[in-house]
């Protein structure tokens, strides 16, 4: 990573988001001190993970599935309540908590790739840590299964105030997620903030389209004041920079007909790959920091 900095917010759920190669792993990996960055650093409430006291109390963390296969998964999470210090109790309430009450006796090997997901998950919730990390935790899942996973983060970091960054590719389930998103390419922090705020920044949002059989005249009128009119056909345009009421009133009083006027915003999968166009892939991870709150920081 190149002078990447940013900070996940308590309460919240952020999407770590960018193109295969870009640095996500890495970052994720660098701040569980799983690597070394040359300069910069992570920091949970100040303090690196390496620094943290009970390190599992503070953060739980995703970032691959390994099981004993012949291992049930309630003896897998046994173990590891054993090895940090946890009741053993513990692990049929994570196992409750993922939705996997009724698959503890099974041998992991036999769980499907979205159950190893759930698994991992309630791994990572053992110590009821106030952060989670998550890397790639949809993967596997079924429709009905990456809805609960979005029903469970949001209520983790909504209702009970955890700090909740998830990386994944899967853009369409990101944007009814998160609350905020971070976008690197090529090791270096391309955007930061909430989805709003990227489609504010992003070309074609606030954009109109107008379908009308005299878009081409209606296209005149709407000239000047900075607005930019793209006349996709005789019959359609998409008008940048003003708002349906004021294309409608152009369109009143130049008495042009209209049979469609909607306005459209970008979408995080048009944002994403409108910022992401042209990124080189990144091979290398001298630096960086990253923060979190809430926890952490």
């Amino acid at each position: 990573m190149d002078d990447l900095s940013f900070t996940v917010e308590p309460g919240s759920v952020t999407g770590f988001l960018g193109p295969n190669g870009a640095g996500k792993t890495t970052t994720l990996r660098m701040a569980l001190g799983l690597l070394v960055a040359d300069r910069g650093g992570a920091t949970f409430n100040g303090r690196s993970y390496r620094d943290l006291t009970e390190p599992t109390r503070t953060v739980g963390a995703v970032l691959e599935t390994a099981f004993h296969p012949a291992r049930s998964g309630r003896n897998h999470l046994r173990v590891y309540c054993r090895a940090a210090g946890f009741p053993i109790s513990r692990a049929d309430e994570v196992l409750h908590q993922v939705g996997l009450g009724d698959a503890g006796d099974r041998r992991a090997g036999g769980y499907s790739l979205g159950m190893r997901q759930r698994l991992a998950l309630a791994t990572a919730l053992l110590g009821d840590p106030a952060v989670l990390v998550l890397d790639e935790p949809a993967n596997g899942l079924d429709p009905e299964g990456i809805q609960w996973l979005r029903g469970f983060l949001r209520h983790l970091a909504h209702v009970e105030g955890r700090t909740v960054l998830v990386s994944s590719h899967l853009l369409a389930e990101v944007e009814q997620t998160v609350d905020r998103v971070v976008i690197v390419g090529a090791g270096r922090l391309v955007r930061e903030g909430s989805i709003a705020e990227l489609r504010a920044g992003a070309e074609g949002a606030g954009s109109v389209v107008v379908r009308s059989p005299e878009a081409a005249r209606l296209a005149q009128h709407l000239q000047g004041d900075g607005r930019r009119i793209d006349l996709e056909d005789p019959t359609r345009l998409t008008v940048t920079g003003a708002t349906t009421d004021q294309v409608g009133a152009a369109a009143f009083a130049a008495g042009v007909e209209l049979h469609e006027l909607a306005s459209h915003s970008s979408g995080l999968e048009q944002i994403y790959f409108q910022l992401t166009s042209g990124t080189e892939q990144y091979a290398a991870a001298p630096a960086g920091s990253a923060t979190t709150q809430g926890g952490t920081r």
